[in-house]
């Protein structure tokens, strides 16, 4: 089944799957984010997460797998966001991505976890090095506060 969540995934990340994260997220999905502590539950709170890490983690979002050293054509060398790995098994997939933000190289992994129904249920982010994490969490901070409903 996580062959074909993560096909999805990849679909979604090229703005081409019908009905988006909505069709992706279990209403039950739980978000782990490299900058809060607590685990977000739900599939509203998730889906703020992740558009708000697509403003953040900024490029092109081709899902170009391949050694990043290559210059095969699978990874551009622009700075973009692209995934360069993945490891599917069972439920679960890693996938490693790279990009930079503000000139900044920024490397992490997805572990996506989906259910029997090809839902995700856990989302979870990983990022490195240290001043990847320090600038992602002010981006981060700034784009979900522009995403708030007015009070």
């Amino acid at each position: 089944m996580i062959e074909t969540v993560i096909q999805q995934w990849h679909e979604h990340m090229r703005g081409k799957l019908p009905g988006g994260l909505d069709a992706l997220l279990d209403n039950d999905v739980v978000f782990y984010s490299p900058i809060v502590f607590t685990p977000q539950r739900g599939k509203e709170i998730t889906k703020l997460y992740l558009m708000a890490a697509g403003q953040t983690l900024p490029g092109d979002t081709q899902p170009a797998l391949g050694n990043a050293s290559s210059t095969s054509g699978n990874v551009k060398p622009s700075g973009g966001f692209r995934y360069t790995k993945q490891v599917l098994s069972g439920d679960t997939a890693v996938l490693e991505f790279e990009t930079s933000v503000k000139g900044k190289y920024v490397n992490g992994v997805d572990i996506i976890r989906c259910n029997d129904a090809g839902k995700i249920v856990e989302f979870r982010v990983m990022i490195r090095p240290l001043q990847a994490i320090n600038l992602v969490h002010r981006q981060m901070g700034e784009a979900l506060e522009k995403m708030k409903p007015p009070a």
